[in-house]
C-alpha cells in the first residue's frame, strides 16, 4: 500500500508566487530558458536551469551550474521570497486549462515504494538526464520539481479534497500561459490523519510524468542512506515531492509523429503499402483528428487522410497501444523507422501545439505527419501493472505542473 505523507514545505511568499512558478525545466531549450529568465527575473527556472545566469560557453552540466542553483535558492530564502512552514502539511493543487480543471494532492512519496514497485513506472530513463537531476537535487539539498503521480480515484480522498476547497485558498493566480493555479493547505490534524489513512488503502500509484525526476530523487535518497548508515527512515531524504491525481480527472493529449521522407518510396507506392494494413480515406485539406482508438490522421502533400487499422486487438497491453500499431505496421516496415528513440528521421510533436503544427513541419523539414488518438490513463495503468514499458512519446499530459511552488528540503 502507498505511503503518502505530509511534509514541511518551502514555498514562495504569496505576493510573488505567480512570478516564481515556472514550467518544468525540461520543456525549454537552453536559449528558451535564458529568454524566460530575462523576461521574469523571479522565475524558478533560474534555479532549475542555473546555466541561464552563466556565460553561454559554460557547459550545462558544469559543476558551477549546480553550485549557482544552490546559492540562488539560499539567497531567495534568506531574502524572504521563500518561506518555510512550521509543521508538515498536505496541499490541494488545482490547475484549470481551457475551462477544464484537475486537482491533485501535494505530498511526499516513499523511495521504498518506488524501489518496491508500489509506485509503478511505464518509461525508461536516460542516464545523462538522470545524472543531471541527481546532482541538482543533491547539491541544492532539495527537490524542486514535483513528480506527477496518478492513482485510481477513491471517494474518501475526493471528500477530503472537496472539504479543503471550502476553505480560503493559499494561492490563486493565472500564469502568463492562461493556466489558473489554486492551492489550499491541509494542516488540520483530523484531515491530515484521514488523508494519510486513505492513501494507505491505495495499492499502487503510477508515474504519469517525471520519470527522470523520480529516479533522481530516489537515487539521492539511497545515497544519503549510505552516508548515514544509522538512518531511522523518517528523514526527509527518504521521500520525494509528488502531486497525486485521481485517474478520473486526468487528460492525456495526443503525441503526434512527423517523418522526414518516404524511405525511397514514391507517394503512390507508399499509399499502396499503407492500404495493406489500413483503410485509407482521403479527407481533403481540413486537419484530421482521430475520433477513436485505432484511427490515425495522416498529412501528405497538402492532403489529409483518415487511416483505420485493419489489425484487431491482440490482448497485449503494449502491442495494442495505437503508438505501437503505427510503429509496428507503418513507421517500421514501410518508412524504415527501426528505433524511434534514436532515428533522426522522426520527430514527435505534443498535442498542445495543435494539428496545424504537423502541416507546418511538412512544409519545412518533414514529408509526412501522423495525428494520434490519445493514449488513455487506463492503458497507462495496464502497461505499468504488467511490468511493461510504453514506446517512446506515448503520452502528453497537460496542464504541466509548475516548479517552485512547492519545495521539499532534504535536511
Amino acid at each position: 500500500m502507498a505511503i503518502v505523507k505530509p511534509f514541511i514545505c518551502l514555498r514562495p511568499e504569496t505576493s510573488v508566487v505567480s512570478k516564481v512558478a515556472a514550467l518544468p525545466y525540461d520543456v525549454y531549450s537552453r536559449a528558451e530558458a535564458k529568454l524566460e529568465v530575462e523576461r521574469e527575473p523571479f522565475s524558478f527556472l533560474k534555479i532549475d536551469r542555473a546555466e541561464t545566469g552563466l556565460p553561454d560557453e559554460v557547459d550545462t552540466y558544469d559543476p558551477r551550474v549546480y553550485e549557482r542553483a544552490r546559492t540562488l535558492l539560499e539567497e531567495m530564502t534568506a531574502n524572504g521570497i521563500f518561506v518555510q512552514e512550521k509543521f508538515p502539511c498536505y496541499y490541494v493543487y488545482e490547475l484549470t486549462m481551457d475551462g477544464r480543471s484537475q486537482t491533485g494532492i501535494v505530498a511526499c512519496s516513499s523511495i521504498d515504494d518506488y524501489a518496491g514497485n508500489v509506485i509503478k513506472k511505464h518509461e525508461n530513463t536516460r542516464a545523462e538526464k538522470e545524472e543531471d537531476r541527481v546532482r541538482h537535487v543533491d547539491i541544492c539539498d532539495a527537490q524542486t520539481g514535483p513528480i506527477f503521480l496518478a492513482y485510481r480515484a477513491r471517494t474518501d480522498i475526493n471528500a477530503i479534497v472537496a472539504e479543503a476547497k471550502e476553505t480560503p485558498s493559499l494561492y490563486d493566480f493565472t500564469a502568463v500561459d492562461g493556466i489558473r493555479h489554486v492551492v489550499w493547505r491541509i494542516d488540520g490534524r483530523r484531515q491530515v490523519k484521514a488523508l494519510e489513512k486513505a492513501f494507505a488503502q491505495v495499492p499502487n500509484t503510477y508515474i504519469a510524468d517525471g520519470h527522470h525526476r523520480a529516479a533522481s530523487a530516489v537515487r539521492v535518497g539511497f545515497q544519503r542512506r549510505e552516508e548515514h548508515p544509522n538512518y531511522k527512515g523518517d528523514e526527509p531524504y527518504n521521500y520525494f515531492l509528488s502531486v497525486l491525481f485521481p485517474d478520473e480527472e486526468l487528460m492525456i493529449m495526443d503525441y503526434n509523429r512527423v517523418v522526414k521522407d518516404l524511405n525511397g518510396l514514391s507517394e503512390e507506392d507508399f499509399l499502396e503499402r499503407v492500404r495493406a494494413d489500413f483503410e485509407v480515406q482521403s479527407m481533403g485539406s481540413e486537419p484530421v483528428r482521430p475520433g477513436k482508438k485505432g484511427e490515425f490522421g495522416m498529412y501528405l502533400s497538402d492532403r489529409w487522410y483518415l487511416l483505420a487499422a485493419r489489425r484487431s486487438p491482440c490482448g497485449d497491453p503494449v502491442a495494442d497501444l495505437d503508438v505501437s500499431v503505427l510503429q509496428d505496421t507503418l513507421l517500421g516496415p514501410i518508412l524504415g523507422i527501426g528505433d524511434p528513440r534514436t532515428d533522426t528521421r522522426i520527430d514527435f510533436i505534443g498535442g498542445i501545439r495543435g494539428l496545424l503544427e504537423l502541416s507546418r513541419r511538412c512544409h519545412t523539414d518533414m514529408k509526412v505527419a501522423f495525428s494520434m488518438y490519445p493514449t488513455s490513463i487506463e492503458e497507462l495503468f495496464q502497461v505499468a501493472d504488467a511490468g511493461r514499458l510504453m514506446p517512446p512519446k506515448s503520452t502528453w499530459f497537460e496542464p504541466k505542473l509548475r516548479s517552485g511552488i512547492f519545495i521539499h528540503r532534504l535536511s
